[in-house]
């Protein structure tokens, strides 16, 4: 497959100076540095895992918890996340 990529010229110099260097092709080396990106990746939790993993949605276990005001609630979890509690 061939993809056609506009890059800026420091770009284009630096990558014609490293082919030069190490006696490899433009492709060689931008197939390379794209394996690399792709093998490292994970992809992006949402917004609702986070809020999963963080414990904002589905934090009411118990009835107890419906005594509390949300406010009281809200302002104990930050201070038990920043050790304040």
């Amino acid at each position: 497959m061939t993809t056609t990529v506009r890059i800026p010229l420091r770009l284009e110099q630096a990558l014609e100076r490293y082919c030069v260097e190490t006696r490899r092709s433009k492709s060689e080396v931008i197939i390379e540095l794209l394996e690399q990106r792709f093998a490292t990746a994970q992809p992006e939790k949402t917004a609702y895992e986070i809020a999963c993993e963080t414990g904002f949605i589905g934090s009411l276990s118990a009835v107890d918890d419906l005594t509390d005001p949300p406010k009281a609630r809200l302002t104990d979890a930050i201070a038990r996340k920043h050790g304040r509690a």
